[in-house]
């Protein structure tokens, strides 16, 4: 047992959010780099192969250089295992971004130092608050122009609602970077200019005061570096771990991940000071992580992860116990035993088998289907793992495909697009085409490109004249029959089979409101109900 407790001490899983393009794939990849995880960080610039980052391995992200799926990587650094899950920037695919959030113990929010905080970084960021998530805040690029440190800081605080307590400083900013102040080691940390896969070791120096300061940086830059240290001292808070746990406080780190430079502080900010595998709200009771008994949820379901074998992964978030390959956990949805035979560990695209996992580590089981998002697995005891949903969509098209006979097909490969989560597929009491719904119309052109290469049908995406689609709940089976009846026209089922009403417009749905007092029109749906 006290095996098991410093195993889960020693994991920390979390994710990494931040609006598209402020650097958040070169950041992971240098993660990975300084865990041992990969020998040479490809630059993401780079041409042909190089150019693939080691987490986005879907086609249509290598092709349009956005990460559009949840990745998750598992790798070392001293004595912690991480779980670091990546997360699309893209704010279409948000509703992948919100179920990574319920499998982390906290999360890195990556700004980019020119820009700040931007939109979806605050929308991502809003999702972590709701969870209560901790973050640490890793301000990147600071190798290029960048805005004031103070006007920085103050952003964060003022539109995140957010103690801030700068970690690092930087001194200088753009062609003038020379690199950072330690705040809380009281260390000096240069930046060596390196590029690729070199991990340039930063020159420590003792406190403020000492001489070397002066020999290391020209003068106006240890003059205004000992200003914004006091400053920074003036005007901060200190670091406090448990305002840091609570969510209400983010300690700051600058850098610049493309140079290695400021990571190396980063991961040894997160092995101090993130936490451990949190306890996890079940239905009936909170699940603590250091209970003997093996329980997990599934967050994520990813398709032909690898082309050649059609396979299908269940990622799936252990939150009790000590998992070994080969054990059987029930399926509570099902009430079936399912016998995890070859259980796999990612390192981005490379897998390898899993012959054990602990809480707060992910694990992803191979499977046909009978797995979906929302899902618990457990040793013995029947319970539900909430708080993973599917949200209603806001863009609504007829899916075809290019040739009729492939009608069958497309529903198919819809269905199993809707299993993973990739988007909401309903299929109309009247009329035979396939309505899909999503949360921003990127989504479209991914899953046009998704379905053409991994089933090779030919799709269509139509305009339709619907406006949304809402979950039926109804009182008793009499009144869902009576509200489905009068609005044959406008209802059908999901994926799981669950009743839903499209309506043409916002008059539309408020008269089905009106009209029928005792049924909800619900915009999200708690997945995999037992």
């Amino acid at each position: 047992m006290s095996h098991l407790v410093n195993y889960i001490e020693n994991r920390r899983t979390f994710a990494i959010i931040a609006h598209p393009d402020a650097g958040k794939t070169t950041l992971t990849e240098k993660l990975l780099l300084f865990g041992g995880a990969i020998q040479l960080a490809g630059a993401v610039k780079a041409r042909g192969d190089a150019r693939r980052a080691r987490s986005d391995w879907m086609k249509v992200e290598q092709e349009r250089g956005i990460s559009v799926a949840s990745s998750v990587m598992t790798f070392d650094y001293g004595e912690q295992t991480f779980n670091l899950l990546d997360t699309p920037g893209h704010e279409d695919f948000s509703e992948d971004t919100y179920r990574t959030l319920t499998a982390v113990d906290s999360a890195v929010m990556v700004l980019d130092g020119a820009k700040g905080v931007e939109s979806q970084t605050k929308k991502l960021f809003e999702v972590c608050r709701l969870r209560d998530v901790p973050i640490v805040t890793f301000v990147n690029k600071m190798d290029r122009e960048s805005r004031d440190t103070f006007e920085i800081l103050d952003e964060i605080e003022q539109s995140l609602a957010l103690d801030v307590t700068p970690a690092t400083l930087p001194i200088g900013m753009g062609r003038d970077f020379l690199g950072c102040y330690d705040l809380i080691n009281d260390q000096l940390i240069l930046m060596e200019r390196t590029k690729g896969s070199k991990i340039g070791a930063g020159i420590k120096v003792a406190g403020l005061d000492d001489p070397k300061l002066d020999e290391l940086l020209p003068a106006h830059a240890v003059k205004k570096l000992r200003e914004d240290v006091d400053m920074a001292r003036g005007l901060c808070p200190e670091f406090d771990h448990q305002a840091y746990l609570e969510g209400t406080m983010t300690p700051v780190f600058f850098g610049s991940a493309v140079n290695n430079f400021g990571v190396r502080e980063l991961l040894d900010g997160l092995a101090k000071y993130a936490p451990s595998p949190r306890p996890q709200q079940a239905s009936t009771r909170m699940v603590q992580p250091s209970e003997p008994k093996v329980t997990g949820i599934v967050f994520k379901i990813q398709a032909n992860m690898d082309p050649k074998h059609r396979d299908r992964i269940a990622f799936m978030r252990i939150n009790s116990g000590h998992f070994k390959r080969g054990m059987k956990l029930k399926h509570l949805r099902s009430g079936k035993m399912i016998n995890l035979h070859n259980p796999v560990l990612f390192m981005a695209q490379d897998r390898e088998v899993a012959e054990e996992a602990v809480a707060g580590d992910i694990i992803g089981i191979p499977n046909h289907g009978n797995l979906r998002i929302g899902d618990t697995l457990s040793e013995t005891e029947d319970l539900r793992f909430i708080g993973v949903p599917t949200f209603a969509p806001e863009y609504l098209q007829k899916a075809r495909p290019a040739d009729p006979l492939k009608a069958k097909h497309l529903g198919k490969a819809l269905q199993q697009i809707a299993e993973e989560g990739g988007a909401c597929v309903f299929k109309p009491n009247l009329g035979a085409d396939w309505i899909v719904g999503v949360v921003g119309p990127l989504q479209f052109e991914v899953l046009a490109d998704r379905i053409r290469t991994e089933y090779e049908i030919p799709v269509h995406f139509e305009q339709t004249e619907l406006y949304t689609a809402r979950w039926i709940e109804a009182p008793d089976d009499k009144q869902l029959k009576d509200f489905v009846d009068s609005n044959r026209g406008a209802t059908g089922v999901d994926h799981d089979g669950a009743p839903v009403y499209m309506a043409r417009n916002a008059w539309h749905l408020n008269k089905a409101t009106e009209d029928f007092p005792a049924i909800k029109l619900q915009k999200t749906k708690e997945q995999s109900l037992v």
